[in-house]
């Protein structure tokens, strides 16, 4: 019964089917269907096909096509699988978006690409556009993913991921180190070795691998020693190079202690230049050790391993690797109004609904230096609205929020005082490009007046949420050639609020908080607190940092103030600005 069912159709393979067949008694001219399809083991369906392409545009750097080309249909048991299509030649090899020689990626994001609802035969339809892109060189390589491995990923279930931020020196071997920082993480870094750390081998291969890296170190050392011809991009460079490597591989082992496996770092060329591609594997400890052994049984003071006499079956592992460089990363909010804060120093006043929140968010947009400033102890009821966690109830607030960015990021430098400001402000002021007041205190709004006149000071900010609901935000930015602070400039916005009635859910940021808009979380607290939830108060939050970017990349100083309101708000969705008189 069971053996009957696999090798059945399911029901939309069957649907599948009679849409290639009706395209086939539509367009005989265009499209074949050739021979039955028929099922794999794995419950894919096959189906070959034929395509008229005669007609699609070619460019001497395109897709080589021929009049019709045949084509390797394979389809899912559902429509949850998009289908994909290969190639029995290697014409398209080296070709942007092709996986190993063979597979078209023609779906290159399938989640959003991939459309059940239009049934299968649109799968044709975007197998005809991915040749009429491929044969026009519309493909950009340089963007092809993994392209210099074959376009596949490569990585062995178990390992851990190997994170590397430096970019060494242009080298044919050059050794370095992984640092183990968990059971799932390592870091690759070159220099000097510290104890306990294993010294691995970073070999410059001489061209891309576009059959991919292989799962056995024969395989692997097979394809180090074969010429692929890049057809799309250029002429091939490769010398024979696997016994290099493997002695490479030897050298390094010979550091390592006994019963170690030994990693290494290939770097391979993509096809359409810059940074090569990195790849991290390593070989297990029996044949590491033969390595040892036979190096240091040696007559002969030059390391030469024969790849011929190790065992065939020695198996390859492949570590995940999370690429950091800069000249291979683009970071995602590059375009956006966060990016100005990207390596700037910042000083926070105020730790607590929006100061956590901010912090947080500047911290992830790359600035250099933070300085936070508040000299309150977190309790368990903040949790609720404020940026910490139950490990730090006790903690002082910019200790805990100095240990969370240092979480988030390695290369931030936090400093956390307990206090309302820091001990060396006129120090740090000189250095500083922006200071956020975020105590919602009229002292320290007054001190920030005081700061104001002063030559070459900071962009200076204050930031408030409204106390009944935390769904209102304020954001009050006095630019350094303005000598009114950013207080005074909240003062004159003040009168023009609330003579608009239009604002009118805005003056409560004018006006002495009510008694219905405090609230007392706990029996016996005898300092009041305000409404609002994390998801509140934290989108409030980000809405100021992003308003608060576009003023600190501004190369025009304007000075003034920006009420915005959440869609949930008293106000509903909001925004609106009022520059400095």
């Amino acid at each position: 019964m069971t053996n009957r069912k696999r090798n059945q159709l399911t029901d939309w393979q069957k649907t599948a089917v009679r849409e290639l067949r009706a395209i086939a008694a539509v367009l005989p001219n265009d499209f074949e269907l050739l021979g039955r399809p028929r099922l794999a083991g794995t419950g894919l369906l096959q189906a070959r096909i034929r395509l008229r392409t005669d007609d699609l545009t070619r460019v001497p750097r395109g897709l080589p096509l021929l009049q019709r080309e045949e084509f390797l249909l394979w389809i899912g048991p559902n429509w949850l699988l998009p289908p994909f299509v290969e190639v029995d030649h290697d014409r398209f090899l080296c070709y942007p978006h092709v996986l190993l020689g063979r597979q078209l990626c023609i779906y290159l994001d399938p989640a959003r690409e991939w459309n059940p609802q239009r049934g299968f035969a649109s799968a044709i339809d975007r197998l005809y556009e991915w040749l009429a892109d491929a044969a026009a060189a519309r493909f950009d390589p340089d963007a092809a993913l993994f392209h210099a491995v074959g376009g596949v990923l490569h990585r062995t279930p178990g390992t851990p991921t190997i994170v590397i931020r430096e970019s060494g020196k242009p080298r044919k071997v050059q050794p370095a180190f992984l640092t183990v920082r968990s059971e799932r993480r390592q870091d690759l870094h070159y220099g000097r070795s510290h104890p306990g750390e294993h010294q691995t081998v970073v070999f410059q291969v001489a061209d891309p691998l576009p059959l991919g890296a292989g799962t056995r170190l024969h395989h692997l050392l097979a394809l180090l020693d074969t010429t692929m011809t890049p057809k799309a991009f250029g002429t091939p460079t490769s010398l024979p190079q696997a016994t290099a490597f493997l002695t490479a591989l030897a050298a390094a082992a010979c550091r390592n202690p006994a019963g170690a496996p030994q990693t290494f770092i290939l770097a391979i060329p993509h096809p359409a230049g810059g940074p090569p591609h990195l790849l991290a594997g390593r070989v297990p400890a029996r044949t590491t050790d033969e390595l040892r052994r036979r190096v240091r049984s040696r007559r002969d003071p030059v390391i030469n391993v024969n790849v011929q006499t190790l065992d065939s079956q020695t198996p390859v592992e492949w570590y995940a690797v999370s690429d950091e460089r800069e000249s291979v990363t683009t970071r995602r909010d590059t375009s956006r109004p966060t990016n100005a804060y990207l390596g700037k120093t910042i000083q926070i006043w105020g730790c607590g609904g929006l100061g956590s929140w901010i912090a947080e968010f500047i911290a992830r947009a790359g600035a250099k230096h933070l300085v936070l400033c508040d000299p309150g102890t977190v309790t368990g009821g903040l949790l609720v609205r404020q940026d910490f966690t139950e490990n730090d109830i006790g903690e002082t607030k910019p200790e805990a929020l100095r240990q969370r960015l240092a979480a988030i990021r390695e290369d931030i430098t936090v400093e956390a005082h307990t206090t309302f400001i820091p001990d060396n402000l006129t120090t740090l002021q000189t250095d500083t490009d922006l200071i956020i007041d975020a105590t919602i205190s009229r002292a320290i709004g007054q001190l920030l007046d005081e700061l104001a006149p002063a030559p070459d000071r900071p962009l200076l900010a204050q930031v408030a949420t409204d106390a009944g609901t935390s769904t209102l935000g304020l954001l009050t930015v006095s630019a350094p050639t303005n000598p009114s602070g950013p207080n005074n400039i909240d003062q004159q916005t003040g009168k023009i609020v609330t003579a608009d009635g239009g604002l009118e859910p805005f003056h409560t940021f004018w006006k002495d908080v009510s008694a219905q808009d405090e609230l007392i979380p706990t029996r016996g607290c005898s300092v009041p607190t305000f409404h609002g939830s994390a998801a509140d108060i934290a989108a409030v939050a980000a809405s100021l940092t992003s308003m608060l970017g576009t003023h600190l990349a501004c190369t025009e100083p304007i000075s003034g103030t920006h009420l915005i309101g959440l869609p949930h708000s008293p106000a509903g969705p909001f925004r609106h600005f009022i520059p400095a008189v």
